[in-house]
């Protein structure tokens, strides 16, 4: 492992690079035991503050784990796909909100890949994904439900039909397609939207999923695309009538 001294770029972030590509690549294993921080001082020729500062940065991304003790230090970690869900959301809300991605790209990617995902939830979910998803169902409709609460029940019903296609890199792959983008259309359509449409239209897709007709899963999400951004289309006509009202 190797760090190049003269680049501008900060030694503690070189470092974490050269530790995160030795494990990507198959060099150090999981669970195997990293140098001490003053090995690792002397092999980069830093600091030990500057070789702490790059542990840190491997711990905040999950590559690494600490223990003390006598048989303590620094240990490549195992990552599993449901510890790094909440990064990959992270990644996407960060992603979406910084980029000012539009509501119509991120609606097409949403459910472009959970029209993917729906037939194999029709073949493999289990009975406990189909429970989940009629028990969402049930709480949307209840009367006095805060829009928050609904909005996370709209967010749950979805997870467990992506998490029913019982693949953890699709699963892991959608959760910032649904976490992340599911809740930025919530925020700009929830002052429209039926819920009685949408709890008609998930009664269908959980239905189909039930039934394994991958066929109309595809076409209730298809009408729910369809709603959802109608929706978006009369709020933000709403919105340009009410500033050009405004300004008059």
């Amino acid at each position: 492992m190797k760090i190049d001294p003269n680049s501008s770029a900060d030694l503690s972030a070189q470092i974490a690079q050269a530790i995160k590509n030795a494990i990507v690549e198959g060099r150090l294993i999981v669970d195997e035991r990293l140098p001490s921080e003053a090995e690792l001082a002397d092999q980069f020729q830093v600091s030990r503050p500057t070789v702490r500062e790059a542990l840190k940065r491997l711990a905040a991304q999950s590559l690494i784990r600490t223990q003390r003790g006598a048989f303590g230090g620094a240990f490549v970690n195992k990552i599993s796909f449901k510890d790094a869900y909440s990064q990959q959301i992270t990644t996407s809300t960060l992603l979406l909100s910084m980029n000012a991605v539009s509501f119509d790209t991120a609606c097409e990617a949403r459910y472009a890949l959970e029209r993917a995902c729906a037939p194999l939830s029709a073949q493999r979910r289990t009975p406990d994904h189909l429970a989940t998803m009629r028990a969402e169902i049930v709480r949307q409709g209840q009367p006095g439900l805060s829009d928050e609460t609904f909005c996370a029940s709209d967010v749950a019903f979805h997870r467990a039909l992506v998490d029913g296609a019982g693949n953890p890199v699709l699963s892991y792959q959608l959760a910032g397609a649904v976490e992340a983008m599911q809740p930025l259309m919530n925020m700009i359509t929830f002052t429209a939207r039926s819920r009685e449409v949408i709890v008609g239209l998930h009664t269908r897709i959980a239905d189909a999923i039930e039934a394994r007709d991958a066929a109309s899963a595809d076409a209730a999400l298809v009408e729910l695309t369809t709603y959802t951004m109608t929706l978006k289309d009369s709020v933000m006509a709403a919105r340009a009538a009410a500033r050009n009202s405004a300004h008059r």
